[in-house]
């Protein structure tokens, strides 16, 4: 599991993906939150000494974007976070910043081998990681519970949407509206109860393939089958 803060080019930052995941936001709003900012006329420059562009690989092996920022670009994006929880991932982060540069101004004041700079080093991460232990298991918590991008979202609703039209062109249903509702009660009951979860838009990334494989075998309940088939026997009755 990734700091809040890290050192990077001799300088405390943090990403837009650890933004999103500690103030449980989507990464793609972060992200464009930060585009808004770098390419806007007025105080462009500016934007660009806080955030520098940088990827990651999720946790399907792609490379993705994402930014990483300087405690005054965390400032821009944080100071809209509102909440109990986001006010405690705010005095969390101060800490990291603020632990991350008080080593740093450290190890700029002493004049040491190359032995005890690595030593230092080595000292400098462990101190700054045990002031934000207590943060760690609340991210490993958001690390686990990622919800999915909306690009997988997206594919997930396609995915639901075609099972349930290919079932009944297949089968040559003619059904009412309460019909087609209950087959996409049933396929949308089983897709949560198999990714353990209480409705769809709470799938998590780790979950994704889970899911697609679910909506590949889908076949609905025996009592779902059975209103089908009454429908359909109805519609053979009335032709």
């Amino acid at each position: 599991m990734k700091n809040l803060v890290i050192m990077k080019n001799r300088q405390a930052v943090t990403t837009s993906l650890q933004v999103a995941e500690a103030f449980d936001k989507q990464h793609k709003d972060v992200m464009d939150t930060i585009r808004h900012k770098l390419q806007s006329a007025e105080n462009s420059a500016h934007y660009q000494k806080m955030f520098a562009l940088g990827t990651y690989q999720d946790s399907r092996g792609r490379t993705q974007n994402m930014y990483y920022m300087n405690r005054s670009g965390w400032s821009f994006i944080a100071m809209g976070f509102t909440g109990e929880k986001a006010d405690s991932f705010k005095l969390a982060y101060i800490d990291a910043f603020d632990a991350m540069q008080d080593e740093l101004k450290h190890q700029n004041e002493l004049v040491m081998t190359p032995e005890q700079k690595l030593d230092l080093l080595i000292e400098t991460g462990s101190r700054a990681n045990h002031r934000i232990d207590h943060v760690e298991e609340r991210m490993d918590d958001f690390e686990a519970n990622r919800r999915l991008e909306s690009g997988d979202y997206t594919s997930v609703s396609h995915g639901v949407s075609k099972a349930v039209r290919e079932y009944i062109q297949d089968r040559h249903l003619q059904l009412t509206q309460e019909q087609r509702s209950a087959l996409y009660k049933d396929i949308n009951g089983g897709l949560n109860q198999v990714c353990g979860v209480r409705t769809r838009t709470q799938i998590r990334e780790k979950d994704f393939d889970k899911a697609m494989q679910y909506i590949d075998d889908w076949s609905p309940s025996t009592a779902t089958k059975m209103m089908m088939q009454q429908a359909g026997e109805q519609t053979a009755m009335e032709v």
